[in-house]
């Protein structure tokens, strides 16, 4: 009911003579029938979660909340919200202080979304009209009172604009002509008043997609090949296997053998790398990828690795498996840790606030998804290995001593 064009502060010094007009405060009983009338056609017959966008003083609201609803309120003016407060305090109803155009609730959580002269004023409607399609559930409406008033110089939206903007969402638009309905605005009006309820067509779930990542543990006895991180903006500055994102058409060994040759000079053949660990990943922030790592030998008389992007990396080095440095990305820490162990698929999901750095007792988010396999002997002191090993067959068994 709030006209979201005029700041905060401007609302607030109407507040207080808001109600005055017919159609606001309903404060004549026979305007107030009316619009209760209206309200029991537009929402459900049952109770319902109904969102009351520029809520005003709340006079929509209360009658809704009258009828049995679960409502929730929202002005942009403190002052409107104020007196909505007062007038819903008889009533389970909340009121919360917010931007009608980016409410602060969460989406598909209401049943309903009810407007009243708001949309008109919004500088991006049909941007808004999306965005309140998204808070409600499946089945649900928008129910926008809108209007274009005055006849000589006339401001709002017609019913006709409405419905052009309500057709990308898909759901059918009934809209109900008000102008003629004297009792609703407490006089007779010349000008265009009307209702619109808008079922927007059921959403399909967005199907899920991460990236998918490779990455290369390049063996040197019990070493493995680590490339420090520089000029990315990812993890700069710390350790990392080799790795590279997959390229569309791409399948994973491919891109594995591509992303050698390309970082560190290395030509691998197809028999050469083996894939020994599947991982889902999710950043700090929420970012999730599929990372494949593959394990590979390097052998007496191959060529050394070379940086061959100077840009993105800063130094090449081996580093013991038992003795891995702190100074690594965490994720990767976690892949090599679960490779030596012989662990072959694991979640590492990491939480808001974590650091993508490694940090030696910190929380450990590697969960694997499957037992290792049978047990076997370390490859550097002939004992028997604490853990079991899912690479019991394979050619790049890694060595399991910690000391």
């Amino acid at each position: 009911m709030s006209d979201t064009t005029k700041a905060p502060d401007d609302w607030d010094a109407l507040a207080e003579r808001f109600d005055e007009e017919p159609d606001h405060g309903l404060r004549d009983p026979r305007v107030r029938r009316a619009w209760a009338a209206r309200l029991r056609t537009w929402l459900p017959p049952e109770p319902a979660d109904v969102l009351d966008l520029g809520c005003g003083t709340g006079s929509l609201a209360l009658l809704a909340a009258e009828a049995g609803h679960r409502v929730t309120a929202l002005d942009r003016s403190p002052n409107m919200a104020r007196l909505a407060r007062a007038k819903l305090s008889g009533t389970p109803a909340r009121v919360l202080v917010g931007d009608a155009a980016r409410p602060p609730v969460p989406p598909g959580s209401f049943d309903v979304v009810l407007v009243r002269h708001v949309l008109w004023a919004l500088p991006d409607p049909g941007a808004v009209l999306r965005t309140w399609a998204g808070l409600v559930r499946p089945g649900g409406r928008l129910v926008l009172v809108e209007g274009r008033w005055n006849t000589l110089s006339p401001v709002g939206m017609a019913a006709t604009a409405l419905a052009e903007l309500a057709a990308p969402l898909g759901g059918p638009v009934l809209v109900e002509q008000l102008a003629g309905d004297a009792a609703l605005w407490g006089r007779e009006v010349d000008d265009e008043r009307y209702a619109a309820v808008i079922r927007p067509a059921a959403r399909r779930p967005a199907r899920h997609t991460e990236i998918v990542d490779v990455h290369l543990l390049l063996l040197r006895g019990d070493e493995v090949l680590l490339a420090r991180r520089s000029g990315t903006g990812y993890a700069d500055g710390l350790l990392h296997a080799p790795s590279g994102h997959l390229e569309d058409g791409e399948d994973v060994r491919s891109g594995m053998i591509r992303e050698a040759r390309e970082e560190i000079g290395v030509e691998l053949d197809p028999e050469q790398v083996e894939a020994v660990l599947a991982m889902q990943h999710k950043a700090p922030d929420g970012a999730a990828r599929i990372g494949w790592f593959f394990a590979a030998r390097h052998r007496p008389g191959d060529p050394e690795p070379v940086n061959r992007e100077p840009e993105k990396c800063s130094q090449l080095g081996w580093w013991p498996l038992a003795g891995l440095p702190e100074d690594m990305v965490a994720y990767c820490r976690a892949a090599i840790d679960a490779y030596r162990a012989g662990h072959r698929f694991l979640l590492h999901l990491h939480e808001p606030g974590d650091t993508i750095a490694y940090t030696a007792g910190g929380p450990d988010r590697a969960v694997p998804l499957a037992p290792p396999a049978t047990s076997r002997s370390c490859t550097i002191c002939s004992s028997a290995c604490s853990g079991a090993s899912g690479l019991v067959a394979s050619r790049l068994e890694p060595p399991c001593c910690g000391t």
